[in-house]
């Protein structure tokens, strides 16, 4: 049984696929696009090129890597910096596409595989703005807080059935994308991708078998 990974090519992705191939996981890494080679140099990593956006997207996925015994979602987006009358329709649906729909998506895809196995890990990123809203931001913290409401559900839905669904949900992420964009910011507060990512293996271990429906902050020291 393999692990899938959206966004395994973004800010967080490449930590997250390390921290699984260093556990022994055989991982398979979703991106839009992929160089030529394998950026993990690993026989245990196999990349596909599929957009979660899309329904085909999702189906490639799952299919290429299945059985999935653990799918973790990466995929999202961040924009915005509007109060709630300046927000157009674009930035709102670009918003809850690229960070709600990418998520009820994959998860309906991956879900019936993880039902008749009897076991599965949904690991899903959410966004401390989920559960704080963010004054300036109102699409992205909407479409954030849809993602906790979307996994708390698929939680439920699935209770006793060997499948569980959670939330990790971080502030700010020392990333390259956000060290260029706040380059004045004091990063000793952000969060680490590989703290992020040893949480993540974690909840898609056997010893989290108990926590379901949980959104789990990690907040650094912001």
């Amino acid at each position: 049984m393999s692990i899938l990974i959206t966004g395994a090519s973004g800010g967080l992705g490449p930590a997250v696929v390390a921290a699984f191939l260093a556990a022994g996981e055989t991982v398979y890494g979703v991106a839009r696009s992929w160089k030529k080679g394998n950026p993990h140099n690993s026989t245990r990593f196999h990349s596909i090129e599929a957009d979660v956006n899309t329904d085909e997207g999702c189906d490639t996925a799952v299919e290429a890597a299945a059985p999935v015994k653990a799918l973790v979602h990466l995929v999202g987006g961040f924009a915005g910096g509007q109060p709630v009358q300046a927000t157009d329709d674009a930035v709102f649906e670009q918003m809850i596409n690229a960070n709600l729909r990418s998520a009820f998506r994959i998860i309906r895809v991956v879900l019936p595989g993880m039902q008749s196995a009897k076991h599965g890990r949904i690991v899903v990123m959410g966004s401390r703005a989920g559960n704080e809203p963010m004054a300036g931001f109102a699409a992205y913290t909407i479409a954030k807080a849809g993602v906790a409401a979307l996994v708390r559900t698929v939680a439920l839905e699935n209770k006793g059935t060997g499948v569980t669904a959670n939330v990790v949900a971080p502030s700010i992420i020392d990333t390259p994308a956000n060290q260029a964009a706040m380059p004045r910011a004091d990063r000793s507060k952000w969060v680490t991708p590989e703290s992020i990512a040893k949480t993540i293996l974690w909840l898609a271990s056997d010893d989290a078998a108990d926590i379901s429906g949980a959104v789990i902050p990690i907040y650094g020291g912001a």
